[in-house]
């Protein structure tokens, strides 16, 4: 593989490569999808984070629902989600995101959130609505969570994991090396022993996580993380291009190219585990269903 090494920060800009200009898609599906949105008064880390498959997604009728308002306690540099003041929860949320989702028909669903550093479980009470009152709308549907570390909290993960989503999702985002620079409010131990004790709790319930690529870590520190990644029981990884959102955010270091990312899909099977989506535009939510759907079939 080619390095992934770091460059100096006084560095250019790294130009954007060819095989990450894509034509957007167009159409009405995209447009009911925002409107839906916006008049459930919800949001979605699709617009919050400026995903670049959004316009992809929501011409799918798909999104990833954004729980605990639009505000985070934290300011990781690579996330353009707002950091903000606190607001307590809008416990009519969960019967939204539930709304919302029926009338988008959508038999996977992926709800996220904020970090709620401020709030005794971080949220994990409304995780747990939001899973129960999507099930009752839509008994036969799939749901994955994406949760913060609740810092360290246990007991509120227990809470997520006794509404019993179909897959615990927990990003370590990047290399233990580029947390104080990357996102200084957060533990990469911390996010490992969560999704060990995740593994430990509900056997049964697959634990998940992903890698950005590209903030400046090197190829044995990501074959590191894949390994502790492994040894939690995580059983799911996804790994894509990170991409500054403002200029203020931090740098891109590298563009990793298609065949680099096929290899790390390599690598990460290689390791033992039983679905790896890598790719430019991989995000942890992107197709969700189809790789829940090929780990599902070798349970």
């Amino acid at each position: 593989m080619a390095s992934s090494r770091a460059t100096s920060s006084k560095q250019k800009p790294v130009k954007k490569p060819d095989w990450l200009k894509r034509r957007l898609p167009s159409g009405p599906a995209y447009e009911q999808t925002r409107r839906l949105i916006k008049n459930g008064c919800l949001h979605t880390v699709c617009q919050e984070a400026n995903c670049p498959n959004m316009f992809e997604c929501f011409s799918k009728h798909t999104a990833t629902f954004l729980i605990l308002g639009g505000l985070c306690t934290r300011k990781c540099a690579f996330c353009n989600v707002q950091h903000g003041p606190k607001e307590l929860p809008d416990p009519r949320e969960p019967t939204r995101v539930a709304q919302a989702a029926a009338q988008m028909k959508l038999n996977y669903i992926v709800i996220t959130s904020v970090t709620r550093d401020d709030l005794p479980d971080g949220g994990a009470g409304l995780f747990a609505e939001t899973i129960r009152a999507t099930r009752e709308k839509l008994p036969g549907s799939r749901i994955e969570v994406l949760i913060p570390d609740f810092q360290g909290n246990r007991n509120a993960l227990q809470t997520v994991l006794d509404a019993r989503p179909d897959v615990l999702n927990h990003n370590i985002e990047t290399v233990p090396r580029l947390y104080d620079s990357v996102r200084p409010q957060a533990d990469y131990r911390r996010s490992l022993t969560l999704l060990a004790d995740s593994a430990r709790i509900a056997p049964d319930i697959p634990t998940k996580s992903g890698l950005m690529l590209g903030l400046g870590e090197t190829e044995p520190e990501i074959e590191q993380s894949l390994q502790d990644l492994r040894k939690t029981g995580c059983r799911i990884v996804t790994m894509g291009q990170y991409l500054q959102p403002t200029a203020k955010h931090h740098p891109v270091k590298q563009y990793v190219s298609p065949e680099q990312f096929e290899q790390w899909h390599r690598k990460a099977i290689e390791i033992g585990f039983s679905e790896a989506s890598c790719g430019p535009f991989v995000r942890s939510s992107y197709e969700a269903k189809d790789t829940y759907s090929k780990v599902a079939s070798i349970r």
